[in-house]
């Protein structure tokens, strides 16, 4: 717990034109503390360390969802114990900060509720990051207060459980979506993106959906699962009715970022890149040359994709196994069109895009064409970019599954106001509903999930699914395909390409992993493994424990 000591310093940024910035004024507390300007200037920082598009995990390859051009040592199964890892120490640091902020933001000689409106950033934050440990790690040392001297017996601090510290993010949030600002009083150019009502009630979504389902599929002994799903529930209702959010028209150009600032009703929650961000301290995006070559779709994604009867692939009429690249994308969500790019499709700088035979495609995975700037933003040129952390989206088919979970059904006018709308947004129009379900023998919780992973790809959300639905062991533990080998749509031979695909029987080294030839097996399931004992937590850094004088234990199975 090192880590978290924090000594009585606050660092304002100001205005800067890289994103790993130095702090070009500190103030001591000594002179800090006595106005709001202060407490605005405090808040900034919190903004600055957001995770973003060069910052946290860009591409999420924790998954089978995306494929780098190396193994992934979470989602193959190969990580260790570390010494220190970041993930620990990063969020700490953050809620120590916030804590700073809070603790000392009360001296502050100003209106209560213009006091509140700051501490309620801080608290904000600070439920943001111990949300990220809990994930995570489960159990983790809650930390309210700052740390002025080594000697503080609280910076070897045991680990208090999960619902604890859910519960006191619960706290935080409800704090902040009492003294947050409303949405519509951030649009202008110097409030734009700084955290609102929404925002907090967006949290409040996310981890009540998260935690009900996590208790329930984990068997949790501690904590009530409707519990929690019913304060995601009511959050959501929450943002219903006072009606600050709708979908933006357009799902690709959404990912285009056409959509900037307040008139976009689908940004809940957004960090800013660009001339116009918080005290101007945010700044170049270079979304698209951070993404080229990091990560593509593997085939298990792209098959989740449905049909456009509905239908997935084992029972829709319209399947037909492919033999060229583009045939992926007959008759089907048009989700995928706007997800992935086509053969020869012509990309941003007027280049080929070529399967297989591009320099710049990672793990020969399906390549990834949501979240592309167009050609003329490429420069990082573009005003200001929304990198959305929570969207409108994301609060519609939260609440689709937590009502079914909650509830054990869910009716047809609350799937129209969820999961079709969704759908109608790209132009997909065939709705779900509980006779469809029905007359087709499908699974309704199935359906509402699988609507969450295809309208999410790559927008690090499915890691966290598949850990609290806890079927990570059931998808991880296999072989990761990619895309079908045409040898008339690539360059390369099979032999330069170790002859790594499927038979005609989709089976590739004595093992079945497909039901198409010519399917490229990215990784061999022999390389991967799961431990539903152990992998469903990270373990906690050495150093962590050693400092501690035993107070802190180590997670299941990794010792």
């Amino acid at each position: 717990m090192k880590n978290i000591f924090l000594i009585a310093i606050c660092t304002i940024f100001i205005g800067s034109c890289s994103l790993d910035r130095e702090p070009e004024t500190t103030l001591s507390d000594v002179n800090f503390w006595r106005s709001e300007t202060d407490l605005r200037g405090a808040c900034n920082r919190l903004y600055i360390d957001l995770p973003g598009f060069l910052t946290g995990r860009g591409h999420d390859l924790r998954s089978e969802e995306l494929i780098g051009n190396t193994p992934d040592e979470i989602s193959s199964g190969n990580r260790s114990v570390p010494e220190t890892d970041k993930e620990w120490t990063d969020p700490y640091n953050k809620i120590g900060i916030c804590n700073n902020i809070i603790i000392k933001g009360e001296n502050v000689d100003i209106a209560e509720n213009i006091k509140n409106r700051w501490l309620a950033e801080a608290r904000f934050f600070r439920a943001f990051y111990y949300f990220d440990l809990v994930r995570k790690y489960g159990d983790v040392p809650l930390i309210l207060k700052v740390f002025n001297n080594t000697s503080d017996p609280d910076i070897k601090k045991a680990r208090d459980s999960r619902e604890t510290v859910i519960q006191q993010c619960y706290k935080d949030l409800d704090f902040a979506a009492q003294w947050l600002p409303d949405i519509d009083k951030l649009s202008d150019n110097t409030n734009w993106g700084r955290v609102s009502r929404s925002a907090a009630l967006g949290m409040i979504v996310r981890i009540g959906l998260y935690e009900g389902t996590y208790i329930k599929y984990h068997n949790l002994t501690e904590g009530d699962s409707r519990t929690h799903l019913k304060k995601s529930i009511d959050a959501a209702e929450a943002m219903f009715k006072e009606n600050k959010h709708d979908l933006y028209p357009d799902f690709q150009s959404l990912f285009y970022f056409d959509g900037e600032g307040r008139k976009n009703k689908e940004n809940v929650f957004v960090k800013i890149y660009g001339p116009n961000g918080i005290n101007n301290a945010i700044t170049w995006h270079n979304q698209c040359a951070s993404k080229t070559g990091q990560a593509s779709i593997t085939r298990q994604m792209i098959d989740n994709f449905l049909y456009i009867d509905g239908l997935p692939k084992s029972s829709s009429t319209h399947y037909q196994m492919e033999t060229k690249f583009d045939d992926i994308f007959l008759n089907r969500d048009p989700r995928l069109k706007m997800t992935v790019f086509a053969y020869k499709e012509i990309s941003f700088k007027n280049a080929e895009y070529l399967p297989f035979d591009n320099v710049n495609h990672s793990g020969y995975g399906y390549p990834i064409k949501k979240g592309y700037m167009k050609e003329e933003y490429d420069t990082n040129s573009k005003e200001t970019v929304d990198k959305m952390i929570i969207r409108y989206a994301e609060i519609l088919i939260s609440y689709a599954e937590a009502l079914y979970e909650y509830n054990g059904k869910i009716t047809d006018e609350q799937l129209e106001a969820t999961v079709n709308y969704i759908r109608r947004r790209s132009g997909f129009n065939t709705e779900l509903t509980n006779q469809f379900v029905l007359d087709h023998q499908l699974n309704m919780l199935e359906e509402i999930r699988r609507e969450r992973i295809v309208e999410f790809i790559d927008e690090n959300i499915h890691y966290d699914d598949i850990i609290r639905w806890k079927t990570a062991e059931n998808l991880l533990p296999k072989a990761m395909l990619g895309i079908l080998f045409n040898p008339g749509e690539s360059a390369k031979t099979d032999k330069e390409l170790n002859y790594k695909f499927t038979d005609a029987n989709g089976v590739y080294n004595g093992v079945k992993v497909y039901d198409q030839a010519n399917i490229y097996v990215i990784e061999e399931a022999d390389s991967r493994k799961f431990d539903p004992k152990r992998d469903y937590l990270y373990p906690i850094p050495s150093y962590e424990i050693a400092t501690s004088n035993g107070n802190i234990k180590q997670n299941p199975y990794w010792n």
